[in-house]
Parts: structure tokens; C-alpha cells; sequence
């Protein structure tokens, strides 16, 4: 009798997580570890000497300057600064993908049906999980390592750089582990996301309310960004924040494992009440529907986005006139990349230029649905039928354009009524006019997620990102290296006017808007002609 051999199954399944996610790994990983020794090699340039650092530390004092971009801690050396600088950013970098990518591997997997052969064997589901929790947990590790040790061969001191990597290790490690429970939860991977990306929100805004309010600074405390600002890497060093955060993300973690175990599959523990009355509104036309599909993201969207800019409108007259009775700090803040902060539209239009990529991301996150549901089968009998399939994409394509339009109405509301409350001024009209300006940079993200859609529709995320989130990086990067002219100019936020404190630029707008346009019809020509269900 043949010995019967190794079961395998454990290993195979590893293997899969590790090849769906390593491109996007990789690229995350390199943007964070050379962002953070980009800044640390500039320091020299940006705040080179002793009277320079000590005027920022002054500046970033300021209750408006430590909400935005979080408590300043030992700017006078170049790990401080670099924390200071690109601390949030990257935290809020590697908890959004981790989420992500943990819903789309697990839940998104499940919701699409691959994963039934595999749960028909001897894995169990809390299994099947778990190896992808241990891959994605890997990548983490994997970036605190290399970003340590990238910032102690920089100069920086070493417990300083261990300090601050492995923070943002373990809040990438919490965001994944906050994505598997809701994985669970949730019988969609739209729901599961939409419930990770919300408590991830509410997480900076309690960041930044307790850098910015001295009497609610204990909800620093609270993970995953909270207990990164208090350890204050490269003076105190303090690692006990950390003792708060890494024992969330277990027990998180083994929370979802143990919920796993007690579900269906493709089913979550939160399930839409049966028998309820039909609702049929927008239901008559393919372009309602995508209105009908759209409303619920939007809302959430919405929200968020509105008290975001509702808070940058409070802080306007703080900042602001800090800036105007010291040109000096405003002379800093704007070598240290936060330029034309001294008057309300100048601090508008700065932060403005920061809302393509939020709604760049809700554009392309409603084509990546769009292709989920097409991979999930939901628009196989739509395509059988007499509908062209142009027509459908383009219906999305439009509904998703008009649901960035509103995003942009209500940041720029928001943002509005904020400098009213502070009693600083700035006219409704020249806040619509500065959010309206970033929409044709979001517009190529749509254009460049449809062009995804019709030539490599599981990379629509991605390639969606690449105008906005990936733009703005690359004129962060050329900023501080202080790259050539023609570097600069790859990226549109190089050629967005400063509005409302300047006049727009129309004919960067019309060429943007052009480029959009003809990328668009592109990915719709290519999405009418490809093979289904890619």
C-alpha cells in the first residue's frame, strides 16, 4: 500500500496570498521606506540650522499646525522632522492598503466564488484566513524591518528609527486585523471595505483632535494612529503607546479567526432582513441604477469628507493669523512644503489641492466595484440581454463623475462654513471655486481607472491611484530632491493654479479635462471589445 502524502494544502494557499499580494506590496513598501530617507537626506536644505529648526518647532506649536499634521517632537534633528513630516502620511498610507488588500484577498475571494473549491477540502475557513492574515502580517514586518534599517544607515539614531518603523508596522498590522473582522461581518466586500475605511477615519479624526485640543489629548490613546504620536520617536522614545496598539491588532485578529468558524460561506454575520417590502426606486433605467448603487457610498464619502474640510475651515483663523503676524514661520512653513499658509484662501488653496485624492480614490473605488461585480457574475444576464456594454460602463463612468462633483460641493460647503464659525473670510463662491479647481486631477484618476477597466481590470485600483495619490508623491519627491523642470511637470498637481488665491489656470484645466475625456473613451472602446469577466 502507497503511503498515503503530505497534506500540502496549508503551504499552496500561502503561496497564492504571497503572489496576489506582493506587486502592491512591494510598491507600498518602497514608497514608504524611500519617502521617510527622502526627508531624512534633505533635512539638510529644508531646515538646515539650529535658529530654522527652533522657528518651526515655534511654527508647529501652533493648535492648527499640530491638528493637520499632528505634535512636532525633535524637529531640530532629522529623524524628528522626518516623523513629523511623512509620520501621518505613511500610517495612513499602510493601514488604507492594508485594509484594503485584506478585505479584497479574503472577503472579495469569497464573495466571487473562488474560494468554494478551496473550502470544499480540509481547510477550514478560520485556515483559509488565518494564512492570509500571516502573509499580510509578513508585509508588515517586512516594511518596519526595512524602514528601520533604512533610517539608521540615513543617521538617524537608532532607537528613534526601531521606535517609528515598528509603530507603523503595528498600525498596519491593527488596520488588517480591523479589515478580517469586518470581513466577517459584512456578506459583501463593498460593505466590508466601507466599514474598515469609516473606523479608520474616525481614528485620524480622534488623532487629530487630541493633538489639537490640550483637554482631549487622551484620545491620543486610542489605535491605530492615536499611540504613534505619543510614543514620540527621537526624544522620548517611548514605547509603551505600543503595548496598546499591538495587543488590539491580536486579539482582533484572533477575534476574526474565531468569527470565521462561526459563519457560511459567502455569507456574513450581518445579514439584510428577509421579508421586507420591495424598493424599486431607480430602477427604470441602466443610468438610475448606477445613481441607486452609488447612493450609499456617497453618503459615507460625504461625510467624511465634509468633516475633514469642516475642521480645516475652524482652524483657518488660527493658522492664519499666527502666519501673517510672523512672515518668518510662513517663510519655513513653506519650505517645508506647506506653502501660502499665511491668508484664509491661500490656506484654502493648499489644502484643497489634498482633495483630488480623496475623491480620486472614491472614483476609482466605485469602477473597482464595478469591475468586482462583473467578475462576481452580478452583470452576466445585463450583457446577455440587448444592452450595450458600452452603454452600461458609460452610465458608471458618468454617475461616478457626478458623484465627485458632489464630493467637491461639499468640501467646499464645509470648508465655508468653518472659516464662517472662525470668523476668517472667505467668499462661498471662491470655495467652490478652489474644490471645482482639483476636480479635472480626480477626473484623470476616473479616466485612468475606466482605461484599467477595459485593458486589466484586476489592477483598477492601482492604476486608478496613479494621477492622484501617485502624482502628488511624485511632487513631494521632486519638491525635495529638487528634481529637474521637466520631472515635475509628470505630475498635474504641477500645473493646478493656486485658486482661490490665484486665477485658474484654463488651459492646464481644458487640457487635463481633454486627456480625461480621451482616456475615458479609450478604456470604454477596450472594455466593448475584451473578453467578459477577465
Amino acid at each position: 500500500m502507497n503511503p498515503v502524502p503530505p497534506y500540502t494544502g496549508h503551504r499552496t494557499v500561502t503561496r497564492l496570498a504571497t503572489r496576489q499580494l506582493r506587486r502592491p506590496a512591494l510598491a507600498v513598501v518602497g514608497v514608504t521606506v524611500g519617502m521617510s530617507v527622502l526627508v531624512v537626506n534633505t533635512y539638510a536644505r529644508t531646515v538646515g540650522d539650529a535658529t530654522a529648526a527652533q522657528a518651526l518647532d515655534a511654527l508647529a506649536g501652533n493648535p492648527a499646525i499640530r491638528t493637520l499634521f499632528g505634535e512636532p517632537v525633535a524637529l531640530d534633528t532629522a529623524g524628528g522632522f522626518t516623523v513629523w513630516r511623512t509620520g501621518t502620511v505613511l500610517a495612513v498610507l499602510l493601514t488604507t492598503w492594508g485594509a484594503l488588500a485584506a478585505v479584497r484577498v479574503t472577503r472579495g475571494e469569497e464573495e466571487s466564488g473562488r474560494w468554494d473549491l478551496l473550502l470544499a477540502g480540509r481547510l477550514t475557513p478560520a485556515a483559509l484566513l488565518g494564512r492570509h492574515l500571516a502573509v499580510l502580517a509578513a508585509v508588515m514586518a517586512l516594511t518596519g524591518i526595512l524602514l528601520g534599517g533604512a533610517l539608521t544607515a540615513a543617521g538617524t539614531p537608532r532607537a528613534g528609527a526601531v521606535l517609528h518603523a515598528t509603530g507603523l508596522a503595528l498600525a498596519g498590522l491593527f488596520a488588517v486585523a480591523v479589515a478580517a473582522c469586518a470581513a466577517q461581518v459584512f456578506p459583501t466586500r463593498a460593505g466590508a471595505s466601507g466599514a474598515s475605511l469609516a473606523f479608520l477615519g474616525v481614528g485620524l479624526l480622534t488623532r487629530m483632535i487630541g493633538d489639537g485640543v490640550p483637554g482631549m489629548a487622551g484620545l491620543r490613546w486610542l489605535p491605530p494612529y492615536g499611540p504613534l504620536a505619543v510614543t514620540r520617536p527621537y526624544r522620548d522614545d517611548h514605547w509603551a503607546p505600543l503595548l496598546v496598539l499591538a495587543p488590539a491588532a491580536v486579539v482582533l485578529g484572533c477575534a476574526a479567526l474565531i468569527l470565521a468558524s462561526r459563519r457560511d460561506v459567502r455569507a456574513g454575520l450581518l445579514r439584510p432582513p428577509a421579508g421586507r417590502a420591495p424598493r424599486r426606486w431607480l430602477l427604470g433605467s441602466v443610468g438610475a441604477f448606477s445613481v441607486r448603487r452609488m447612493m450609499r457610498p456617497l453618503a459615507g464619502w460625504s461625510t467624511g469628507i465634509g468633516v475633514y474640510f469642516l475642521l480645516i475651515g475652524l482652524l483657518s483663523d488660527s493658522l492664519t493669523g499666527f502666519l501673517s503676524d510672523n512672515p518668518r514661520f510662513a517663510e519655513l512653513a513653506a519650505q517645508a512644503g506647506f506653502a501660502g499658509l499665511g491668508t484664509a484662501r491661500g490656506y484654502t488653496a493648499t489644502l484643497f489641492a489634498l482633495l483630488a485624492i480623496p475623491i480620486g480614490a472614491f472614483a476609482t473605488a466605485r469602477l473597482a466595484a464595478f469591475a468586482g461585480a462583473e467578475s462576481a457574475g452580478r452583470l452576466t444576464l445585463l450583457h446577455a440581454g440587448l444592452l450595450p456594454r458600452a452603454r452600461l460602463l458609460t452610465a458608471e463612468v458618468v454617475t461616478t463623475v457626478a458623484g465627485t462633483a458632489v464630493l467637491a460641493t461639499v468640501a467646499a460647503l464645509a470648508t465655508w462654513i468653518g472659516v464662517q464659525l472662525a470668523g476668517a473670510e472667505l467668499p462661498l463662491a471662491a470655495a467652490l471655486a478652489g474644490t471645482a479647481n482639483v476636480l479635472p486631477v480626480a477626473l484623470l484618476g476616473a479616466a485612468a481607472a475606466t482605461l484599467a477597466l477595459g485593458l486589466a481590470p484586476r489592477a483598477v485600483a492601482t492604476i486608478g491611484m496613479l494621477p492622484t495619490a501617485g502624482g502628488f508623491l511624485l511632487k513631494v519627491t521632486a519638491d525635495s530632491v529638487h528634481a529637474p523642470v521637466s520631472v515635475g511637470w509628470l505630475t498635474p498637481y504641477a500645473h493646478l493654479a493656486a485658486v482661490p488665491a490665484t486665477p485658474p489656470n484654463w488651459v492646464a484645466t481644458a487640457t487635463m479635462l481633454a486627456v480625461a475625456l480621451a482616456v475615458a473613451g479609450v478604456g470604454i472602446w477596450a472594455y466593448h471589445r475584451r473578453d467578459l469577466r477577465l
